[in-house]
C-alpha cells in the first residue's frame, strides 16, 4: 500500500494525475429512459482502440508494393502465428466500428445532442465518422487482390466524376490515370499515417468537448433520478460491454475469418457483380439507379453531389435546427432524420440480399 501511495505521489507531482482523477470522478451521466444509448460512444472508442492495436501488429509484416502486398497478406494469413486471427479481428472490428459509430451519430441526432452549446461536439463527431469511412475506403486496396483492385477502380472513378474537382481528385487518389502501384502507395500512406493522425486529433477533441459539456438530455425528456457517476458506475458497465464485444470479435474471427481472393491482374476483366463494403452499399445502389445522364450532367456526378450535399446538411444541422437550439422539440428534423435513416437501411439491405 505504501509503495502504491509513493508511486501515486510521484506521478501526481510530475503529471498531475490527481487532477485527472478528480476530473473523472466529477463526471456524471444523466439517467433517463434513453440512457442506454450513451454506451454507443464508449463502444465506438473501444473498437477504435482495437483497430489501432491490430493495425499496428499487421503493419509489422505487411509490405506495400505491387509485387509484395498480396504475398505479405497471404503470409500473414497462413504462416505468421495467429496472423489470421489478428487480420480477421481487424476486419470484423472495422465493420462493427462503422456500424456502431453510425448508430451513435443517428442517436445523437434524434436526441438533439447537437444543440447549443454542443455544436462543435457534433461537428467533431461527424468528422470522425467521415474519417472512419476514409479508413474503410483506403484499406480496401491494400491486400491487392482482384476484387479490391476493381472495386477501388470503380470507387475512384466515381470521385473523378464530380464536376470541377473530380479530375484533380482522381489524379490525387490514383497517382495517375489508372490504379497502379502509385495508387497502392498513396492508399497505404493515407491509411497508416494521414487518417490515424487525423483521427487521434479529432477524437481527442471530441472527448474533451464531451467532458466539458457533459452528456445531453433530449428536450422534453424527464430525468428518472440523480445522475450516475461515470467512475465507477458507468465505466464498469462500459467494461462489461467491451468484454462482450471482444468475445464477439474472437468468435467472428474464428468462425468467419477474413478471406483473400486471387491476386489482382490489371489486364483481366472485372468480376461480375462487384460490391463495395457494406457501409458503401447505399450510395453504390443509388448510383446504379440513377440514369447515365440527368439532363446535361453525368449520372455519377449527380449521385456523388447528392450524397455530398446530404452529408453537408447533416453536419450543419446544429445551425439549421433553430427550435432545438432554443431547447424545444423539432419534429420536422426528427422526421427528416428518420426518413434518411430508413432510406439508408433499406438500400443497404437491398444490396445485401441481391
Amino acid at each position: 500500500m505504501m509503495a502504491l501511495e509513493k508511486v501515486g505521489g510521484w506521478l501526481d507531482e510530475r503529471a498531475g494525475s490527481e487532477a485527472v482523477g478528480h476530473l473523472l470522478s466529477a463526471k456524471v451521466v444523466p439517467k433517463h429512459r434513453y440512457s442506454i444509448l450513451y454506451y454507443l460512444g464508449g463502444m465506438a472508442l473501444f473498437l477504435l482502440v482495437v483497430q489501432l492495436g491490430t493495425g499496428l501488429l499487421l503493419l509489422l509484416y505487411y509490405e506495400p508494393g505491387v509485387s509484395t502486398a498480396y504475398e505479405s497478406v497471404k503470409r500473414i494469413s497462413g504462416e505468421i502465428p495467429f496472423g489470421w486471427l489478428i487480420r480477421s479481428i481487424h476486419r470484423w472490428s472495422a465493420d462493427i466500428f462503422i456500424g456502431v459509430l453510425a448508430l451513435h451519430m443517428f442517436t445523437a441526432f434524434f436526441m438533439k445532442a447537437y444543440r447549443r452549446p454542443r455544436e462543435l461536439t457534433w461537428l467533431t463527431g461527424v468528422t470522425a465518422f467521415g474519417l472512419a469511412l476514409g479508413f474503410g475506403f483506403s484499406v480496401y486496396l491494400l491486400p491487392w487482390d482482384e476484387i479490391a483492385f476493381f472495386a477501388t477502380s470503380v470507387g475512384t472513378a466515381v470521385a473523378g466524376a464530380v464536376p470541377v474537382v473530380g479530375q484533380p481528385m482522381l489524379q490525387l487518389l490514383r497517382g495517375g490515370e489508372d490504379v497502379t502501384g502509385a495508387t497502392l502507395a498513396r492508399f497505404f500512406a493515407l491509411h497508416v499515417v494521414v487518417l490515424p493522425f487525423a483521427a487521434l486529433v479529432v477524437v481527442g477533441l471530441h472527448l474533451l468537448l464531451v467532458q466539458k459539456h457533459g452528456m445531453s438530455v433530449p428536450p422534453g425528456v424527464a430525468e428518472s433520478g440523480r445522475p450516475r457517476p461515470f467512475v465507477p458506475d458507468f465505466l464498469l458497465r462500459d467494461l462489461v460491454g467491451w468484454t462482450l464485444a471482444l468475445a464477439l470479435l474472437a468468435a467472428l474471427a474464428a468462425l468467419l475469418p477474413a478471406e483473400l481472393g486471387s491476386k489482382a491482374n490489371p489486364f483481366a476483366s472485372a468480376p461480375a457483380e462487384i460490391k463495395p463494403e457494406w457501409y458503401f452499399y447505399a450510395p453504390f445502389q443509388q448510383l446504379k439507379w440513377i440514369p447515365s445522364h440527368v439532363g446535361p450532367f453525368e449520372g455519377e456526378a449527380v449521385g456523388a453531389i447528392a450524397f455530398m450535399v446530404l452529408g453537408l446538411l447533416f453536419a450543419l444541422v446544429p445551425f439549421l435546427d433553430r427550435r432545438a437550439a432554443r431547447g424545444e422539440r423539432s419534429p420536422r428534423f426528427t422526421v427528416a432524420g428518420i426518413a434518411v435513416f430508413v432510406y439508408l437501411v433499406v438500400l443497404t439491405c437491398y444490396v445485401w440480399l441481391h
